[in-house]
C-alpha cells in the first residue's frame, strides 16, 4: 500500500507506479474537485499544490509523491469555500462554466502567498492556466481584491446579479 499525505491527512491506497497523481486523488481518493483537463499539463485544470508548489497534477506520476510531501486540492483550501479566492470568485462571478477554477483558484493561492500585492505582470506570469470561457479579466480583478483585503467594491467591474444587487 502505497500512502499520501492529501489535505492533511494520511490517505493509502494502490494503484500502479506511473499513475498520474490526479487519477489517484480523483479516483482513489474521492477528491473530484481537481479537474482532468488536457493530460499534458498545459491547462491547469489539474492543478494541486505539492509542499506549496502549484503542480499540475495529470503528468506527476504517483510514485514520485513521497509521503511526506504534502499535497493540497482545492477541497483541502477551504472546506467550506471560506478561502478570500474562493469568496472573490463568488462576488466577481468570476467563473463562467466552472471547469477550470479550481485550478484556477489554487494558481492564484500560490501566487499570493509568495507575492500578497502582485502586479499585473506577475499575475500575467503565474497564471497560465486556460480558461475555454475567457474569464481571465475577472480571474485577476479577483486576485487583485483579495491582495487588497477582500474588497470586491475595488475591483472596478459593475457586476448586476440576478438578485438585483450589485458588486
Amino acid at each position: 500500500m502505497a500512502k499520501l499525505n492529501v489535505n492533511g491527512t494520511v490517505r493509502e491506497f494502490e494503484v500502479e507506479d506511473d499513475t498520474p497523481l490526479l487519477w489517484v486523488i480523483r479516483e482513489q481518493l474521492g477528491l473530484t474537485g481537481t479537474k482532468y483537463g488536457c493530460g499534458v499539463a498545459q491547462c491547469g485544470a489539474c492543478t494541486v499544490h505539492i509542499d506549496g508548489v502549484p503542480t499540475r497534477s495529470c503528468v506527476r506520476p504517483v510514485s514520485t509523491v513521497s509521503a511526506t510531501e504534502k499535497i493540497v486540492t482545492i477541497e483541502g483550501l477551504s472546506p467550506n469555500g471560506s478561502h478570500p479566492l474562493q469568496k472573490a470568485w463568488v462576488a466577481l462571478d468570476v467563473p463562467q462554466c466552472g471547469y477550470c477554477q479550481c485550478g484556477m483558484i489554487m494558481a492564484a493561492a500560490a501566487l499570493l502567498k509568495d507575492k500578497p500585492n502582485p502586479t499585473d505582470a506577475d499575475i500575467d506570469q503565474t497564471m497560465t492556466n486556460i480558461c475555454r470561457c475567457g474569464t481571465y479579466n475577472r480571474v485577476r480583478a479577483a486576485i487583485k481584491v483579495v491582495a487588497q483585503g477582500g474588497n470586491t467594491k475595488s475591483a472596478a467591474l459593475s457586476i448586476v446579479h440576478t438578485d438585483g444587487s450589485t458588486t
